[in-house]
């Protein structure tokens, strides 16, 4: 249990090895979800994009593809994740695309009103206070831009709520939690949909 534990929360920082492995798990086992979630994005032009919590780097990779034109601007808390996120995406980097640091959500040290889109996959568990975060994330927006919240857990699934108590820091939400979040941070308009079979949500909000 003390290994499985270890290992698991991992999700939170990831560091060393199995921080490694953990990172190199992320990129593969949530790829079904991720893409589950930006298919809820419309393809129109988008300039800038912030993908918050990036973990190993695949979804802003994936978003970069989907709008071509657009540059993007990858943040996370773990040195290893940045790391291993700049490592898969080097080739986007090199082009002058893509721009990943070190930071914490709860005070980006980006521009106000910059990114037409900002994403959070499988991240805001370990938030430190969602209105808090999601006033942040409205601040960096610009008027009329897009945050979108992909999650594995709709906040009841009982596999989820096993690892909440399993991992220090982790609480899972309901889309209805984050929409209300989202709205006393300053969201005008809150949108959210359920996979038909799985505990997914996608929670989208515009500023």
């Amino acid at each position: 249990m003390g290994l499985f534990k270890n290992y698991v929360s991992q999700t939170r920082k990831p560091e060393g090895k199995l921080g490694k492995m953990m990172l190199n798990g992320m990129n593969s086992g949530h790829a079904k979800m991720a893409d589950w979630g930006l298919s809820h994005l419309k393809t129109v032009a988008l300039e800038t994009i912030v993908d918050l919590g990036c973990g190993g780097g695949r979804n802003i990779g994936e978003l970069l593809k989907k709008y071509p034109a657009a540059k993007g601007t990858a943040i996370d808390y773990s040195e290893l994740s940045v790391k291993t996120a700049s490592e898969y995406n080097k080739d986007l980097i090199a082009a002058g695309r893509l721009a990943i640091k070190q930071g914490n959500v709860s005070t980006l040290e980006l521009p106000d009103n910059t990114y037409d889109l900002a994403t959070a996959f499988e991240t805001i568990y370990f938030w430190p206070g969602l209105e808090t975060c999601f006033a942040e994330v409205a601040r960096i927006l610009k008027s009329g831009g897009y945050f979108m919240i992909v999650n594995e857990s709709d906040g009841t699934d009982p596999g989820s709520l096993k690892f909440e108590k399993i991992i220090d820091g982790m609480r899972c939400y309901t889309a209805e939690q984050i929409s209300g979040a989202l709205k006393a941070a300053g969201f005008s308009k809150v949108k959210s949909d359920h996979h038909s079979s799985k505990p997914w949500i996608t929670v989208l909000a515009k500023k």
